[in-house]
């Protein structure tokens, strides 16, 4: 198992070094520099001016050779220097990472803790009532545009109802309050956000789950354990539940990337400095040395999922271990 897991690895790197090659030169393909934030807006600038801002940055450079200087960084953990405020990429996105992190974490366990009970429920009254009823959740999840959902539930609950703030992590005076009302406060700024970005994955959680779940509750060892006289409990979480659970490690994995990298539409709509903020930030901007960074850290995630999530399936599942070990 040890061997397998270093295999892959050391299979990650090409790939990673594949995923910052394309990355680097699509976005320098794309229109626009950095320089043009600087120098667009104000008319006095001179094209010569622009020139030396541009040689300033290293931006002059043929294209492969900016992205050797930049990997020669890269591989000292150095991400460099953002082009709108001269401050380091690393400390701009450790700094914006606890705000998704917060958000993301508590969705993701949200979804687990009524998703999967979801789903179970659904398959083991398949036909009936509860059934219905989850699929027709899982038809409005799967079809609802988070963006719509998050202007409508701003609409109603923050402007209409006044319940909630509309936008931000904080209130204005933030700093006055004590620590369970500064606890409660920032829980009421992100109750809309997690709430939107739950709603999605629930969904997508609760209906694999209950296609696992019909497949295996049919499955001949399964059968054997009632025939044993196991009580139903025991036959559906201690025998199908385990087994039922592979996709789900899949769908766990390949969320850690959102984990961190954050959502663009939610954390945009209500102004949270997340690190999807970030993200859209750096774009609008074409500050390149921030949106590699991100594109660099999600990629690592993404990888990173991947093998957690295949070392979770052996883990799991005993014919893949013993399938690795061969």
């Amino acid at each position: 198992m040890v061997k397998y897991i270093i295999k892959k690895v050391l299979g990650l790197i090409p790939t990673l070094i594949g995923i910052t090659l394309i990355s680097f030169f699509v976005i320098h393909l794309a229109p626009g520099k950095p320089t043009d934030v600087q120098t667009s807006l104000n008319p006095k600038v001179s094209y010569e001016a622009k020139q030396r801002l541009e040689k300033l940055y290293g931006l002059d450079k043929p294209i492969h050779i900016q992205y050797v200087e930049w990997m020669k960084r890269f591989v000292k953990f150095d991400f460099g220097r953002s082009y709108l405020d001269d401050r380091p990429v690393s400390e701009k996105i450790v700094e914006r990472i606890p705000v998704t992190i917060l958000i993301n974490f508590s969705a993701i366990l949200l979804t687990l803790v009524i998703g999967i009970p979801l789903g179970i429920t659904s398959a083991v009254k398949r036909g009936r009532l509860p059934d219905k009823l989850t699929t027709i959740f899982v038809f409005i999840g799967f079809s609802t545009p988070e963006f719509w959902l998050a202007l409508l539930l701003m609409n109603l609950f923050c402007l209409n109802l006044g319940w909630l703030p509309v936008s931000g992590i904080a209130s204005l005076d933030f700093e006055s309050f004590n620590i369970i009302g500064k606890v409660l406060d920032v829980a009421r700024h992100l109750i809309l956000p997690i709430v939107i970005s739950t709603f999605g994955s629930l969904a997508i959680i609760s209906r694999y789950m209950r296609t696992e779940m019909v497949g295996i509750m049919t499955q001949d060892y399964i059968r054997t354990a009632r025939a044993k006289g196991l009580d139903e409990n025991s036959v559906i979480y201690k025998h199908a539940l385990k087994n039922a659970l592979l996709p789900i490690i899949t769908i766990l994995g390949l969320s850690v990337p959102g984990l961190i990298g954050g959502s663009v539409i939610f954390e945009s709509i209500f102004a949270i400095p997340g690190m999807g903020r970030l993200f859209y930030d750096a774009v609008m901007a074409r500050d390149y040395s921030v949106i590699m960074g991100m594109l660099v850290l999600v990629a690592v995630l993404t990888l990173l999922g991947n093998l957690i999530a295949d070392v979770a399936y052996a883990y799991v599942d005993p014919r893949i271990r013993v399938g690795t070990e061969k």
